[in-house]
């Protein structure tokens, strides 16, 4: 029987500061204890695997079902890319560029004149919130919005019907080849004032600067498949196949088909609506019901694993919707929930580093991490 591993990241669903959360901002967010509150947050089915019983989280049972860590970020950064990086087993000692106060004119200029088009807003904002406020310029000139936030993003935003989603994509690859930051976002939306963002986002990230869980899959001819944004996060570097989705409940949908599936080797899957949709937006009883539904889903993928089939649950950093001080990303410790029929339940307290994950993944393909960072854990849980 092939060995298949699936590594599902609820992308925000931090689980409490990190030590070194004053550096960033972030001392007090804990994402999972705001939603906890919600009265729409039922999660029955990852209380039995263990999540609560993850050092620093309250109330958890006897016996938990799965194995269990908490993960301590060791990159400097709190964003998406620099979090999956880690996953994939690259530890970023420097952050990617921000620029809190908008990016330089010169920067815009360049960006202005390879476009064509003159860059409205040019600030840190909300992206619900820049699509009111320079929506209806944007569809009167048909120049693009073009918007930062704490993360190391260039953001670009436009009407569907004045920029076609071909063209707005052009716009983010020039500006991907001008720019540093880890992601450019193509933002389109539609619709009459005060709109609404579409599911054609699309993010152009930097290309790993070091090797990954990924590559090294691939060249030992192992799958490497992916659901959600992963392709993007990872430029489509040494991923075999692309899945895009839509939300959280399409990810789900295509993760399951990916369970029915014969193939051998790593599925790579995103959930951005955690953050995206909720975290972002301090919506709370948003971000809750996200949550639940996830834990009902939950079982029918468990059903579906098979006796050599490993299942890792974690997440790629914070976004506490209850953290009022803030809509951005926070710095903190990631759930590391790991299960399977070889899989037996043991609590490995706090470990240093996402990059564990990426360990463990290759350690359970007897492939060798060469350069990648981590150290498995697969001996204490096997």
């Amino acid at each position: 029987m092939s060995k298949r591993a699936f590594i599902i990241v609820l992308d925000s669903m931090g689980i409490g500061y990190e030590p070194d959360a004053d550096k960033f901002g972030d001392v007090g967010a804990n994402t999972l204890a705001s939603i906890r509150k919600s009265k729409y947050f039922s999660c029955p089915n990852l209380e039995q695997l263990g999540l609560f019983n993850i050092d620093g989280v309250e109330c958890g049972i006897d016996n938990p079902c799965a194995s269990i860590a908490r993960l301590q970020e060791r990159s400097m950064g709190k964003d998406t890319t620099i979090g999956h990086w880690e996953i994939a087993g690259i530890v970023s000692n420097k952050p990617l560029p921000t620029y809190p106060n908008g990016f330089p004119k010169e920067i815009i200029q360049e960006f202005e004149k390879k476009t064509g088009k003159r860059a409205l807003c040019n600030k840190t904002y909300s992206g619900t919130e820049v699509i009111k406020d320079y929506g209806r310029e944007q569809v009167e000139t048909g120049n693009l919005i073009v918007y930062t936030s704490a993360d190391s993003v260039f953001q670009i935003a436009a009407h569907e019907d004045v920029i076609p989603v071909p063209e707005l994509y052009k716009y983010c690859e020039i500006a991907r080849d001008m720019l540093s930051v880890g992601r450019i976002i193509a933002r389109p939306f539609k619709g009459e004032w005060p709109y609404e963002r579409t599911a054609n986002r699309h993010d152009f990230s930097l290309e790993p600067p070091k090797t990954t869980m990924l590559d090294l899959l691939k060249k030992a001819n192992f799958d490497t498949l992916s659901v959600g944004k992963i392709y993007d996060i990872f430029a489509g570097k040494s991923i075999s196949e692309l899945n895009r989705t839509q939300s959280n409940t399409h990810g789900m949908e295509v993760t399951l088909k990916m369970a029915d599936r014969n193939f051998e080797g790593l599925c790579f899957i995103n959930l951005v609506d955690f953050d995206m949709k909720y975290g972002h937006r301090n919506d709370i009883d948003g971000y809750a019901k996200a949550m639940s539904e996830f834990d009902t889903w939950l079982p029918s993928f468990l059903n579906k694993m098979r006796k050599d089939d490993i299942l890792i649950i974690t997440a790629d950093h914070g976004c506490d919707p209850g953290f009022i001080q803030s809509t951005d990303h926070s710095r903190e410790y990631v759930p590391m929930i790991i299960t399977g029929d070889k899989i037996k339940p043991f609590n490995l307290g706090t470990r240093l580093g996402f990059c564990d994950i990426s360990a463990t993944v290759l350690d359970y393909f007897n492939v060798d991490q060469e350069t990648t960072e981590g150290v498995s854990f697969l001996s204490s849980v096997v």
